[in-house]
């Protein structure tokens, strides 16, 4: 068994040895800026192109749908602004979840401060939105709604194709934040029915400051930053080559063996699950059991703080996540679960643990002996009582 043993998969993911072997050409040999004319230029562009085509391809869009950008955060800013400013003459009314990552829900706070009306669809315990709520909910000055194809915390799969669908029928635009599924579901964008797709390269094993944004031809969006006329003048600044190239290797990679590697992470996702049950009391499942993140195990712990946890778990050679590892800095529950209704001390006791490549079945038989020593010490040493909730009597 090696250490660390890495089950947060869902912050980032190791590069995989031969996405950095396809782009090392691209630091040293091929360096040109790909918007020059002269031949090291042309084959930085040409680089560019390629990747362009096998993102493209991933995800069933025309190459001209794809916009690179710097990563998950920039492509759902660039979604949400750029929609909103393009379409605010005929309606200012956004609609998103209260899961979503801040990256969704920070530019809609912005908008809403400038005038914009966004509005929070509800969900259900599981963090699942109810399509008919959606139907509801739009109005004739709807410009758009975003909800994200998995939840980055709890794992949780939106019915998007369903969501997609209605909001094609209203004449509202849809976006969805697909920084989780990429390389893990199968994502089509046609079949879906979004105008907007985000994704980000080193979520399925390709490098860190790349991501993209699929814009459905036709639509009609403002770009998001202003500068040269790079990516067809919808994005300024020079383009990140080696970056751009890693994220083409990466994706065609993922794609090709997708059904396998997912099918066995299920597998171990789920005696994950039943091992943590059987080993600690007091452990609850967060998301859904059926519409789940291949990957994802999210669970709270009753008793005990996450803080201490990732620490004990860290010295014994173990990288988990109390949540989204872009708020790991918080002392606050996550909005998540707080969102699906967890008892706030509850949802102090948080543990993500997200597969992959890795992950072996011996890895995760050490996690849980371990994890359930360290809770036995820290509820010992804590005097903490279980928390009960209404919808545990």
């Amino acid at each position: 068994m090696e250490f660390p043993i890495y089950l947060d998969h869902a912050a980032t993911t190791p590069t995989h040895p031969a996405v950095v072997e396809a782009m090392l050409p691209y630091f040293t040999d091929c360096y040109g800026n790909p918007a020059t004319l002269y031949s090291v230029g042309a084959m930085a562009q040409d680089a560019v192109e390629s990747a362009r085509e096998r993102v493209a391809a991933a995800l069933n869009a025309f190459p001209e749908e794809i916009l690179f950008t710097s990563g998950g955060t920039e492509s759902d800013n660039a979604a949400i602004r750029g929609i909103a400013l393009a379409h605010s003459d005929r309606g200012r009314h956004l609609l998103t979840t209260p899961i979503e990552h801040h990256a969704v829900l920070e530019p809609m706070e912005t908008l809403a401060r400038c005038g914009f009306s966004v509005e929070l669809l509800p969900v259900d315990s599981e963090g699942r939105v109810d399509p008919d709520d959606v139907a509801r909910r739009i109005r004739p000055d709807t410009i758009l709604v975003s909800v994200m194809h998995a939840n980055n915390e709890i794992g949780t799969v939106q019915p998007i194709a369903e969501i997609g669908t209605l909001c094609r029928e209203r004449g509202v635009l849809f976006h969805t934040d697909a920084v989780q599924t990429a390389g893990k579901l199968p994502i089509d964008v046609r079949a879906l029915q979004v105008d907007l797709l985000s994704l980000t390269a080193h979520k399925f094993y390709g490098p860190k400051g790349v991501g993209a944004l699929y814009i459905r031809r036709g639509v009609r969006w403002t770009r998001f930053q202003d500068g040269g006329g790079q990516e067809r003048g919808r994005r300024g600044g020079t383009l990140n080559v080696p970056g751009i190239v890693g994220m083409g290797a990466a994706i065609e990679l993922a794609l090709q063996d997708r059904e396998a590697e997912c099918q066995r992470l299920r597998a171990l996702r789920d005696y994950l699950i039943q091992r943590l049950m059987d080993a600690i009391p007091d452990v609850h499942l967060c998301g859904s059991r059926e519409h789940r993140l291949p990957h994802n195990v999210h669970v709270c712990v009753d008793g005990v703080e996450g803080e201490p946890l990732l620490l004990a778990l860290d010295a014994a050679g173990i990288c988990v996540s109390a949540g989204s590892a872009c708020s790991s800095g918080s002392t606050e529950p996550s909005h998540v679960l707080r969102a699906i209704g967890v008892p706030r001390d509850r949802a102090r006791g948080a543990l993500r643990m997200t597969l992959g490549r890795s992950t072996t079945q011996e890895a995760l038989d050490y996690t849980v002996d371990t994890l359930a020593a360290v809770v036995r010490d820290l509820r010992r040493l804590g005097g903490v009582q279980p928390v009960v909730s209404s919808a545990s009597l």
